[in-house]
């Protein structure tokens, strides 16, 4: 399984998220500069966290027309798996490869703790566990805030596109756990092909318990598990 992390500048988490992939689940994992225009053979795709060109204009405005981004682009057309964290997730949005947009967090505050995600649905970013299982993984954004129009947001909620609620220690679903104001409190969602996801949440922060919590740990499994998959039915 070969997997590669997209490098923009302002990319500040890619070097973790490379360490989980490679070091802890010993994926074959290799840097992918923005700059690049072509793609080496890949199961797997990572856009990571951070502040790419600094977020001028609104965050991940510019990185969408990095050079790479045409091939990742034609990468998930094809079906390949392409995760986008935080930053990544943003990125994504803009590029048009997920629906929705990110404000401001309510509060126009900078967030950064651990907050609680409930998983909704089952699929290729979430198998290695159950639905209504709660994880507890950090945050740490300023746009943050997910939104959609009406009946963007109704299709990914009858689709269930919805990959991650914030929500309370015990599960529920509310304003008082809901850390930035998104809507129907999404944290994570998932394209209608179901191959091309995004999170605000940070997985790869909560992937070793000398981190404080291993709970993210299983959206890298899950995808390992789905690589595995599609060898088996070649």
């Amino acid at each position: 399984m070969k997997a590669g992390v997209v490098v923009f500048p302002g990319s500040n988490c890619d070097h973790d998220t490379y360490h989980v992939l490679k070091h802890v689940l010993h994926m074959e994992t290799r840097f992918l500069w923005h700059g690049e225009r072509t793609l080496p053979d890949l199961d797997l795709i990572v856009l990571p966290g951070g502040f790419s060109y600094g977020d001028y204009m609104r965050t991940g405005a510019i990185a969408r027309f990095s050079p790479l981004m045409e091939g990742i682009k034609d990468f998930a057309g094809r079906g390949g798996y392409v995760l986008g964290i935080c930053n990544g997730f943003q990125i994504l949005q803009e590029a048009g490869l997920l629906p929705g947009a990110m404000l401001h967090n309510r509060g126009l505050k900078f967030v950064c703790r651990q907050v609680c995600l409930r998983v909704e649905a089952s699929g290729p970013f979430t198998g290695a566990y159950s639905a209504g299982q709660i994880l507890r993984v950090p945050i740490a954004h300023n746009e943050g805030n997910f939104y959609a129009a009406a009946g963007d947001l109704e299709q990914l909620e009858r689709n269930s596109q919805v990959l991650f609620r914030y929500c309370s220690p015990s599960g529920q679903i509310d304003g008082r756990s809901n850390p930035n104001g998104s809507l129907n409190n999404i944290a994570g969602i998932i394209n209608e092909r179901k191959n091309v996801a995004g999170m605000m949440p940070h997985p790869e922060r909560a992937s070793e318990g000398c981190l404080g919590s291993e709970d993210g740990r299983g959206v890298f499994v899950s995808l390992m598990q789905s690589i595995q998959g599609r060898f088996s039915e070649a």
